[in-house]
């Protein structure tokens, strides 16, 4: 219950920035599959977790775009996503899971700070 509550948690702030969902298009937003096969053909299905691992990877995305984050960095940060998702995201096991819950608010902080090193968006008051 605390990981559904901590990955909510991270949704909502994203929700306070231009991000996209998964439920709608946003003009000039790549889709969560195009993201996921900017680095392999193989997407991964994030169940529960779709929305929130979306808003990370197109915050990463928007740091690759502008300059702040390099194609290598940005699938390396991408497949470490995926692999944590498939050893402890998937897991039934509530202390497993919070391992994935973790290591994603991790993820999610870092994608936000690059983010807002290259986007002015985030910086203003």
């Amino acid at each position: 219950m605390r990981g559904i509550w901590i990955i909510g948690a991270a949704a909502l702030v994203a929700g306070c920035v231009s991000t996209p969902s998964l439920t709608s298009t946003s003009p000039g937003a790549p889709s969560f599959e195009a993201l996921q096969q900017m680095c392999s053909p193989q997407a991964v299905d994030y169940g529960q977790d779709a929305q929130s691992v979306y808003v990370t990877l197109f915050d990463a995305y928007v740091a690759h775009k502008r300059g702040g984050l390099s194609q290598e960095n940005y699938c390396a940060f991408q497949q470490s996503i995926a692999q944590q998702y498939t050893a402890h995201g998937t897991s039934s096991d509530p202390q497993v899971r919070d391992l994935w819950v973790v290591f994603f608010n991790n993820q999610r902080a870092k994608a936000l700070s690059w983010r807002s090193a290259v986007d002015p968006t985030l910086r203003t008051g």
